[in-house]
């Protein structure tokens, strides 16, 4: 848990930093062109797209390290039933993936991997990094969950080898939220590119 409370308070004060620094670094870059950090519309759309992969992958790698150590231990056990927890352990990295797909609408509609970026104002880049905060921190969070409730579920199949059904089940509502958290990153993005 304290790890996690890192997290969300080094995400809050990357954030903050952004935030406070855009009027500065928008007027030193206009004024000198020989400024060493040049922060604008670009900078804000890559840090959105960042944000949105490294937040749910750390989110994913935790769950599914929380599931896969779950499953070792089942497996050290003597069950040997290892589909039904990879299943399981499976099922955190799919918030990793979603960060992913936000990320690379992010470079694609912004322009950026088209090296088309002359439409790109400030205000747009901004856009593009607020579309990226639902996915990211709905993936850090949810994946974490899932995770727990998946080794909770590993630790049910081991002792009702025919529940596994269960078990998926109640992993998937957790991820329900992921999943909406992806859905709204889209519309965001959808209504920027206009």
């Amino acid at each position: 848990m304290a790890r996690l409370k890192r997290i969300s308070g080094c995400s809050v004060a990357l954030f903050a930093v952004l935030v406070m620094a855009t009027p500065a670094f928008a007027q030193a870059g206009s004024e000198s062109s020989a400024s060493w950090f040049r922060f604008g519309p670009v900078t804000l759309s890559i840090a959105g797209a960042a944000i949105a992969v490294i937040l749910s992958g750390i989110g994913s790698a935790v769950g599914i390290g929380y599931a896969g150590r779950a499953s070792l231990g089942a497996m050290s056990e003597g069950t040997k039933d290892f589909a039904k927890y990879l299943m399981l352990t499976a099922l955190p990295g799919t918030q990793g993936i979603y960060g992913f797909v936000a990320a690379f609408l992010v470079l694609l509609w912004s322009g950026i991997m088209a090296g088309d970026t002359a439409a790109l104002t400030v205000d747009k880049g901004w856009q593009f990094f607020c579309a990226s905060l639902p996915v990211a921190f709905a993936g850090l969070f949810s994946a974490i969950q899932q995770g727990k409730v998946c080794a909770s579920g590993v630790n049910m199949t081991t002792k009702q080898p025919t529940e596994v059904g269960k078990a998926l089940v109640l992993g998937v509502f957790v991820e329900f939220y992921a999943v909406l958290g992806l859905l709204i990153t889209i519309l965001l993005l959808i209504s920027i590119r206009g």
